[in-house]
Formats: structure tokens, sequence, C-alpha cells
């Protein structure tokens, strides 16, 4: 993936500063790593705080500075991550005008290390990158990339790359996760979380279930629109990098998570889609890049 060269975009908050709080006498990272997959791609802040918070009682408080002097790679990762940001800034500015003859109003991303506040309350690095509405920002702790490759398997770079680290995911996987985040930004400027909101505070948790995987989804597949006009508008892609992002959309499909966790497989608690749905819907978008074919809620799945 080619993203050298580009603007880095200024809508960053680097609340990276002064190191990471550390939960009492638990590794961030030896939180189980299935609760860490479940959420991860559109983590709902709320029930994850929920789900946690005997151990977020214990953390020291969210950082709110910047790293005042950053490795090579901690600015690299700044960089690498505020170029796709741009990315997604530039490219949806122009399909918001083409498509919708709409102004697009871009979100802040957070960078942050271990535990962070936000206005979805505190929320930690294990939890995986997530996006919340009621502030519009995305929240990142980039050391999530090195664990999709070290405890979720997903493959790391397929080809080549500009990123010097080599044990995190790949290139392309890792602006998949930026550009799914971005895609619930979206689904919150249309109004469509807001319905979805309110239509699973009436329905049964099953009914609640279909409606969050629809959700995730129409990210999945907002992820490909991206991808579509970003290429067009770049040429970023490289041989391998959607290969990457296929590995990442199968290794978090609901069915996988839970098979590999558990051996089993329920459907009615599936949250966020199957293997080869989230494939399906970013592939959609990919080969679309037009907005009305990322309908999840009106078509078949």
């Amino acid at each position: 993936m080619r993203w050298k060269g580009r603007r880095v975009s200024n809508n960053i908050e680097d609340r990276r500063g002064g190191g990471a709080g550390k939960a009492g006498g638990i590794s961030i990272l030896g939180l189980v790593v299935a609760f860490v997959a479940w959420k991860f791609f559109g983590v709902d802040p709320q029930q994850a705080y929920q789900a946690t918070k005997q151990v977020t009682a214990q953390v020291k408080p969210a950082e709110t500075s910047g790293l005042s002097n950053p490795t090579p790679d901690q600015q690299e990762a700044m960089e690498f991550v505020g170029t796709v940001l741009a990315d997604t800034e530039d490219t949806w500015t122009q399909v918001f005008r083409d498509q919708l003859n709409a102004e697009y109003q871009p979100p802040k991303l957070v960078m942050f290390n271990g535990v962070v506040k936000s206005g979805c309350g505190t929320a930690q690095s294990a939890m995986g990158p997530f996006y919340c509405p009621s502030d519009r920002k995305v929240y990142i702790d980039t050391s999530f990339f090195k664990d999709m490759k070290s405890q979720m398997g997903i493959t790391g770079e397929q080809n080549q790359t500009e990123l010097s680290r080599k044990d995190q995911a790949g290139d392309f996987a890792q602006a998949y996760v930026v550009a799914h985040e971005v895609g619930h930004h979206i689904q919150t400027l249309l109004g469509i979380s807001e319905q979805v909101h309110k239509a699973r505070s009436q329905a049964t948790k099953v009914q609640g279930n279909e409606l969050s995987v629809r959700q995730e989804l129409q990210a999945d597949c907002l992820s490909g629109i991206w991808a579509h006009h970003n290429q067009q508008r770049t040429q970023f892609l490289e041989q391998g990098d959607i290969e990457e992002a296929m590995d990442a959309a199968h290794k978090i499909g609901d069915d996988y998570l839970q098979k590999s966790a558990t051996g089993q497989v329920v459907p009615d608690s599936f949250t966020h889609g199957t293997s080869a749905q989230r494939m399906k819907w970013f592939q959609t978008g990919l080969k679309s890049g037009n907005m009305n074919d990322c309908d999840t809620f009106n078509k078949n799945i």
C-alpha cells in the first residue's frame, strides 16, 4: 500500500503522552482475546464499558497529552493513521458531493495508549478501535495493529510496505480498521445510527443483534466504497492489499471467532456478521463505489 507523500490529516488528537494506564494486576493485552475479537470493528463502547467496569475501575486516569519525544515507530504510526484519515476525508468529501449533494463533516481521530475517556465512557485498548457517536470521534490505540497479528492471527504484509514495522497486520488491513470506523461516522451523519439505536430499544435481543449485524456490514461496505474511490484518486493499492483486508474480514467474522473461542457457533448471538458476510459486503463496496449498494437493511445479507 502506497501512503507516503500524501496529505496528513490535522483532525487527530494525540493522547498518547505519559505512558499507558495499567489495570490493577491484569495486563491489558492479557484480557480474554475472545472479548477483544468480539468487539473488534465497531465496538459498542457503552456495553464494553459495562462489561469491563471491574477492570476499568482500577485503571489510572486517561492520558490527555501527546508524546513529547515519540520514537520513530510512534511517529510513523501517527503519520500512517493521519494519512489514511486524510484519505477518508478527501474521498468522502468527493463522494458526499457527487452522490448525496451534501457536505461531508469529518470525524476527529483520537490516538491513545491503554485507556481513554470518550463521550461514550471510559474505554481500553483491549476493546479494539471504536467510534463514539456522542462526540463523533474515532478512538484507536495503534498497538492493536500488532495484536491483530500476534493475538488474532491476521496475516502480516503480503507484498511490500512503506511501514518499517514488520510485527503488525498488513498495512491495508490497518487502513481497513480506520475506514470501517469512519463508516460508523458516516452512519451517524446520515441518521442511520440513531434509527438503529431506536429500533434496537424496541426489539428483542435476537432482533437487536440482527440490526447490529446489518449496521456493521454496512460499515464494511462503506469501507469498501472508500477503497474504491481512493484507488481512483491515488492509485494507493498494491498487489496483496485486498487479500490483507479479506483475511482480516474473515478472521473477525462472528462464526470464526465463536468457533475459535468455544468450538461452537450461535448465530442468534452474532453482532457483526459471519466471515462470509463481512468479506461480501466489503467487496460489494469495493467493486461498486455506489453508496446505494450498501443498503444492508433492505437487502438480503
